[in-house]
C-alpha cells in the first residue's frame, strides 16, 4: 500500500504529467493546420490527459458487461461533446486552473464511491451514477474547451476545427478505453484483483487529491501572483534548483554543488539599455 501512495506522490509531481496544457509547439503547429491536424492534436491530447484517462479508469473498474460500459462510456462523450463545442463555439472561458482542479475532484468522487463510501461512512445513497458520469463528461468537456482555446483558433474554420479536435478526442479515448479493457480483464481473473481492489482506487484518490493541489498552486501563481514575495522567474528558477536538489546524487560538499549547477540552467541577466546623450546645437545635453 504505501508504495501505491509513493508511486502516485511521484506521479503527481512529475513535469510530465503536467503537460496537459497546450506547449508552444502545438501553438505554433497548429497555425496553419487543417481537420487531419486538429484530429491528431485531439487524439494526442486526450492520451496525455492523464486526469481524464483516471476518470475514466475509475468509471471502468467495477463494469464487466458490455452494454453497461457502453452505455457509461456514452452518457461521458455525450456530455463532454457538448460542453467541448459550445464552449469553444461562443468562447466561453474560466480559468483552467480551477476547471483543472474540479475535474480531479471527480477523480476522487470516483474513487470514493467505487470503495462505496457514501453508504460506509454517511449513510448515504449516492446519486444516480449514470447522470453524475454525465455530469462530469460536461466538466471534463469544459477543461478540454479550456485548453482549446489556447490555440489561435482561425474565425473562418472554427466549426469543423473544433469538430476535428472532438472527434480526436473521441479516438484517443477509443485507445485508452481499449487498453483499460485488456488490462481489467485480464486482472480481474487473477486472484490479486480482490486483494488490491481497495488499494488501487484508494491511489486514485490520492493521486485525485494530489492534482487537485497542484491545480490550487498554479491557480494561486496565476492570479494572485503579486502576493508572493518572489516574481515569477525567480520562482519557477527556485523549483527547478528544488527539482535538482532532489535529483542529486549522495555527493558531498563540493561535487554535489557541480551536480545541481550543471543541472539547473543558468538565469539570465537582466540587461538595462545604454542611455545616450546627445544634444541639438544650442549646447544642452539630453537623453530619450
Amino acid at each position: 500500500m504505501k508504495k501505491l501512495i509513493f508511486i502516485a506522490i511521484t506521479l503527481a509531481f512529475s513535469t510530465s504529467l503536467f503537460a496537459h496544457g497546450m506547449s508552444e509547439a502545438d501553438k505554433i503547429s497548429i497555425l496553419n493546420a487543417g481537420f487531419g491536424g486538429y484530429l491528431e492534436l485531439g487524439v494526442t491530447h486526450m492520451l496525455s490527459g492523464y486526469d481524464h484517462l483516471l476518470f475514466l479508469f475509475g468509471v471502468m473498474f467495477f463494469l464487466t458487461r458490455f452494454l453497461d460500459i457502453v452505455k457509461f462510456i456514452t452518457a461521458f462523450t455525450i456530455g463532454h461533446s457538448i460542453t467541448l463545442i459550445f464552449a469553444t463555439l461562443y468562447g466561453i472561458q474560466a480559468n483552467y486552473f480551477l476547471i483543472d482542479a474540479v475535474i480531479a475532484l471527480t477523480v476522487i468522487y470516483k474513487g470514493f464511491e467505487n470503495l462505496d463510501g457514501f453508504k460506509k461512512y454517511f449513510n448515504y445513497q449516492p446519486p444516480n451514477l449514470l447522470w453524475m458520469v454525465f455530469g462530469f463528461g460536461l466538466i471534463h468537456g469544459f477543461g478540454l474547451s479550456t485548453r482549446l482555446q489556447q490555440l489561435p483558433l482561425n474565425p473562418d474554420s472554427l466549426l469543423s476545427n473544433i469538430i476535428a479536435f472532438n472527434i480526436g478526442v473521441e479516438l484517443g479515448q477509443i485507445v485508452a478505453l481499449s487498453a483499460m479493457l485488456l488490462v481489467l480483464a485480464g486482472w480481474r481473473k487473477t486472484e490479486s484483483f480482490t486483494h488490491f481492489t481497495k488499494a488501487a482506487n484508494i491511489l486514485l484518490i490520492v493521486t485525485g487529491s494530489l492534482l487537485f493541489l497542484h491545480q490550487l498552486h498554479g491557480y494561486q501563481h496565476n492570479v494572485y501572483s503579486d502576493d508572493f514575495p518572489l516574481n515569477k522567474d525567480d520562482h519557477h528558477h527556485i523549483h527547478q534548483d528544488m527539482k535538482a536538489e532532489e535529483t542529486a546524487p549522495a555527493l558531498d560538499g563540493v561535487k554535489k554543488r557541480i551536480f545541481i549547477q550543471k543541472t539547473t540552467p543558468p538565469k539570465m541577466p537582466t540587461i538595462t539599455p545604454e542611455k545616450k546623450t546627445h544634444h541639438h546645437g544650442d549646447g544642452k545635453h539630453h537623453s530619450h
